[in-house]
């Protein structure tokens, strides 16, 4: 199936132009004879992005939106996009019925066309030249090359593993030639044994990936899998695990987030009564996290409406909201929002006071009393029979009133108990022998589900400390990761693998395995260039028509699809359209507890972990050594592979897997 949008920007006296400048894309377009290559969009871009000469005063006013338009136009052939007709309307088409292969090398192609963009700006290439670079640390002349393993070294040692006869013994030989182990990169911290940081070994690993690096708001953890075995503890592979996506609807159905799957369970319910009172008991607790004193105080409510609330007190609250969210806009105080909590409670009730958390305070407690009505239109209490509870699920208001309490008790721990895969994978030349395998189940041992809680155990909550106007901190309880294929294809590092509990320590039947959940639904904004980005945030700023995003948190989720939407709305172009990228990747979820739903839903407050989280090195090792009897065992006997390993070399002149390759002379590297 193909895709068609059509072009039609807020332009008048340049539309012209606009349609000129849409043909001279579609020729050159047409005039390359292979796949567009990052060196023609960079063309492109220089030809059809070039500023008007001697505008007019009209056109002045329009030179923005129309190079904004062409910025988008220019992302969205990169994608694969075609300009299909220019008059009387720029139409644009895209065809997505690719074999899987040929979409994989799309995808591929977008992602390295972004990818090169970045490894082309000076700021990159100092920092990539600079770690390639020896230079004397506390431990001596070191450069990146001192963590990257030699593949004619680790080829000699795997061939003489290899040519031994007994597989217990090959077994016993690469529990020494290869010994992983789990390093956490804190701020500031260095390598012991080169002395270079952390931080940048990581950063220059992430920078070989297909797509480019780009930081996460939220909670993150950045993590090095280094091997033992050789002098200097060379890289095997990077992960980083981040605050997961508000949104992603395959897996909140399989957690049972969404609405019609938590209608279902409660509907079903034996036990009436004990569901009733748990669910009131939510939403007491919910508004007890409300900060109350200022609405108390102005008389907007009174402590009797939070009993037995009317529909004119949640209606008074919702214009409190709309007139709250408003000044905000209007004047948001970023500083005052960006800056560091100190953890007083005055501070706090400071927070909890300002137009953007007084705006989100009156909208939730309005929510919170709205299901409370509708609990008590429905004479649903602690008391509830088995005939008045299916009575009450046949109001659809009640219905809407149960999805609510479950989208905030989502709300409350999707950033706090799970997190999402965001990097994952070995580096040269450890992939070649299913490091990335390795490196998707250390993600998985306790020690990891340690140093999340040892990171976050005492993290202030922002927003529930903002909302309640004095310091929340949540249980920092890791159940569940979740992660994406880059590709739509479910063939990926992730597919089966699975390790039973038992083999480290764990209780019989239970297991470690990245399951395939679903497909993502294909929205992004990856492909959008930072050229178009830069083009949104200046027309956005200059707008007074335009809803600001001042990147704040608590505003809202994703400031940057916020933004790019709302640039797009600015230009008068199909953001829903032209923001479906039509990369529908694998969605995969791997439970750290057997009860994780209990847990994510709020039904348990503690975890019962799968593998136990004491000696957590040592299940750490033990993991290791599933992954050699797993996959590297039978990896050995791959004809070639060794071959290939030992072209990776860390000896003058240097020709390694590692290395990032940086684009030069305007042109891309698809290696």
């Amino acid at each position: 199936m193909g895709q068609t949008a059509t072009l039609t920007p807020n332009l008048t006296v340049l539309m012209p132009i606009f349609r000129e400048r849409c043909a001279s894309i579609r020729k050159m377009v047409r005039n390359c004879r292979e796949t567009v290559s990052a060196e023609l969009i960079q063309r492109i871009r220089s030809s059809v992005l070039a500023p008007l000469t001697k505008p007019t005063k009209a056109q002045v006013q329009e030179e923005l939106e129309l190079l904004a338009s062409l910025s988008v136009t220019i992302d969205l052939i990169a994608q694969g996009w075609r300009v299909v007709t220019i008059s009387p309307a720029v139409v644009i088409e895209f065809e997505n019925g690719f074999s899987p292969e040929a979409e994989k090398e799309r995808i591929r192609h977008v992602h390295l066309i972004d990818r090169d963009d970045q490894l082309r700006q000076p700021a990159t290439r100092t920092f990539i030249k600079g770690m390639e670079k020896k230079r004397l640390t506390k431990k001596g002349w070191h450069s990146i090359y001192s963590v990257m393993r030699d593949g004619e070294s680790l080829a000699r040692d795997l061939s003489a593993i290899r040519a031994t006869p007994d597989s217990g013994s090959k077994l016993e030989q690469l529990r020494g030639a290869i010994k992983p182990y789990i390093q956490f990169v804190e701020r500031d911290a260095y390598c012991e044994h080169t002395g270079l940081r952390l931080m940048d070994i990581w950063r220059y690993f992430r920078h070989t990936w297909v797509n480019s690096y780009k930081s996460v708001p939220g909670r993150s953890m950045m993590i090095l899998i280094r091997d033992a075995k050789v002098e200097n503890h060379p890289v095997v592979g990077i992960a980083c695990l981040a605050s997961s996506v508000v949104q992603q609807s395959s897996r909140d159905k399989w957690i049972g987030w969404n609405s019609e799957s938590a209608i279902e369970h409660f509907r079903s319910s034996t036990k009436p009564k004990r569901d009733a009172a748990w669910l009131l008991s939510e939403v007491d607790r919910f508004i007890k996290s409300i900060y109350l004193k200022d609405l108390l105080d102005s008389g907007l409510i009174a402590r009797s409406d939070l009993r037995k609330p009317t529909p004119e007190i949640i209606e008074k609250l919702l214009k409190d909201s709309e007139r709250a969210i408003r000044h905000h806009r209007r004047y948001p105080n970023a500083a005052q929002h960006k800056h560091v909590a100190t953890g007083t409670v005055a501070e706090w009730r400071a927070r909890a006071e300002t137009s953007l958390f007084r705006s989100k305070r009156s909208k939730q407690l309005a929510s919170l009393l709205s299901v409370r009505t509708a609990f008590q239109d429905q004479k649903i209490g602690g008391d509830a029979t088995k005939e008045a509870w299916a009575q009450a699920f046949e109001n659809a208001r009640f219905r809407q009133a149960v999805g609510q309490i479950v989208r905030m008790l989502k709300g409350e721990r999707v950033g706090v108990n799970m997190m999402d895969i965001t990097v994952c994978g070995a580096v040269a030349p450890y992939n070649l022998i299913l490091g990335g395998k390795l490196v998707c189940i250390l993600l998985c041992s306790p020690e990891v589900v340690n140093g999340y809680q040892r990171r976050y155990e005492k993290q202030t909550s922002l927003i529930a400390s903002s909302m309640r106007g004095a310091p929340v901190h949540r249980r920092a309880q890791l159940v569940l990761l979740c992660t994406t294929s880059l590709y739509g294809s479910a063939l990926s590092q992730y597919s089966r693998v699975k390790v039973p509990a038992e083999a480290i320590g764990g209780k019989p039947h239970e297991k470690i395995e990245y399951r395939s959940i679903g497909l993502s639904e294909g929205f992004g904004s990856f492909h959008i260039s930072q050229e178009t980005l830069g083009l949104m945030s200046t027309l956005i700023g200059r707008s007074k028509e335009a809803r600001k995003v001042n990147s704040i948190f608590g505003e809202g989720v994703n400031p940057l699809m916020r933004k790019i939407r709302e640039g797009m709305e600015l230009l008068g172009l199909p953001s829903d359209v032209l923001m479906n990228h039509g990369n529908k990747r694998v969605v995969y979820g791997v439970a750290l507890a057997k009860n994780f739903r209990d847990v994510l839903l709020g039904f348990a407050d503690s975890a019962q972990y799968n593998v136990p989280r004491t000696r957590d090195k040592l299940r750490t090792e033990m993991l290791a050594d599933f992954w050699r009897q797993r996959w590297l065992l039978n990896r050995l006997e791959k004809p070639g592979l060794l071959e290939k390993v030992a072209k990776h070399t860390t000896v003058y002149p240097i020709r390694h897997g590692a290395q990032v390759a940086l684009p030069e002379d305007g042109t891309a590297n698809s290696s």
